[in-house]
């Protein structure tokens, strides 16, 4: 017999002799291959979207990828009491100006700065919405409490520029929530001796420094600033810290849509709801319906519904989040937020819910007291 004979002859016995030694149940290849190979089809898999694609700014990952710098305006006080002076201040965001109320805690700032919250508003008709009319008291009990609280205009709310964006279907207010977060981080200047003895004297004699203020007498910790968000502001805040997952502390206030089908399973009732005459023909109104159209109906085993929700992503989540609300919430299902429980019960981060018998959507009445304590403690806890 020839050469080429006995050479094929040899490689078809090893061949043999492989295959027969990888199908051996107890082969280390063997089960090593199998578990691969049964891993991959056991996996559920999202396949990504091509990039770009449709309206792919609502994503969390395309949020991700932007970076969020701002800072903020000149500084007009309105308002001093023992406990806390505020002002009305702006920031730019998307090119537009945002206006908010920053109310500083009267004192010297701890090291490194005051810890701080960014306020979210939720519905309140746009053009009825003022900076200094709404949220008051929510406001007031946090800065009495030694936290600087930065409640933002969202963009077409009140003075602010631009046009209402919607909370569920556009990333307008995610957008300037992560800007007015990043105006908060820019807002820590390095103190000199001379500066640090003019925020004794003026604190010791109760007056206000107006050529030093905005220099020196706001002082921010940049990464001990939070979020707080209510009603439509759930989604956003959501949506925010899924984009920016190292905010340490985020608390919601009956809040709404974080999976999108939770929003087809419960809905919303909200009778201050006041939709323009020409509200058909509305951006957000057309956005939502060629969402639809492209995507169909909310389905998080689709790639753009599932980079959408900010429940995609509560495994990269480093910090942590309280929610509250009232069991008598007439315009926001309670079971929002227990379902969300659930889905944080599945990951490590710190979550903990606090429910109410009476308060309604606002939590308002005994319950608004109790909210808020709840409220300060968890800041005080993952903040200072």
């Amino acid at each position: 017999m020839g050469k080429r004979f006995w050479f094929s002859f040899i490689v078809l016995s090893l061949l043999i002799i492989i295959v027969a030694y990888l199908r051996q149940g107890n082969s280390l290849p063997a089960t090593t291959i199998r578990k691969s190979i049964q891993a991959v089809v056991d996996k559920p898999q999202i396949t990504p979207t091509t990039t770009p694609f449709p309206l792919e700014n609502l994503t969390i990952p395309y949020l991700r990828k932007q970076t969020y710098k701002s800072k903020l305006g000149s500084l007009q006080q309105i308002a001093k009491n023992a406990d806390y002076t505020s002002y009305l201040t702006s920031y730019p965001s998307d090119g537009l100006t945002i206006n908010g109320l920053l109310t500083v805690p009267v004192g010297i700032p701890p090291t490194g700065g005051w810890p701080a919250i960014v306020f979210v508003h939720g519905y309140i008709p746009p053009k009825t919405y003022t900076t200094t009319g709404n949220y008051t008291d929510y406001v007031d009990y946090l800065a009495r409490n030694g936290f600087v609280v930065f409640k933002i205009d969202l963009r077409g709310n009140g003075d602010s520029q631009g046009q209402p964006a919607g909370a569920y279907y556009s990333a307008g207010y995610v957008v300037d929530t992560l800007n007015a977060y990043a105006a908060l981080q820019s807002a820590h200047p390095v103190p000199t001796a001379t500066s640090k003895e003019k925020i004794k004297a003026a604190t010791a004699s109760g007056a206000v420094d107006d050529s030093h203020n905005e220099q020196q007498m706001v002082d921010v910790n940049p990464v001990h600033i939070g979020l707080w968000g209510h009603s439509m502001a759930g989604n956003v805040v959501m949506r925010a810290w899924a984009a920016e997952p190292d905010i340490p502390a985020v608390v919601i206030w009956s809040g709404a849509g974080y999976t999108y089908t939770d929003l087809v399973k419960y809905k919303l009732n909200d009778p201050s709801y006041q939709p323009s005459p020409s509200s058909s023909n509305s951006a957000n109104v057309k956005l939502r319906q060629q969402l639809q159209k492209l995507y169909g109906s909310p389905d998080l085993s689709k790639p753009f519904w599932h980079d959408m929700a900010p429940t995609s992503f509560l495994g990269d989540l480093q910090g942590a989040i309280q929610i509250d609300q009232a069991q008598d919430d007439a315009v926001v299902n309670i079971g929002y937020n227990r379902d969300l429980m659930k889905l944080f019960d599945a990951t490590s981060v710190p979550h903990t819910m606090y429910e109410y018998p009476t308060g309604g959507h606002n939590i308002s009445g005994t319950s608004f007291t109790q909210a808020m304590q709840h409220t300060v403690e968890f800041y005080k806890q993952y903040l200072e």
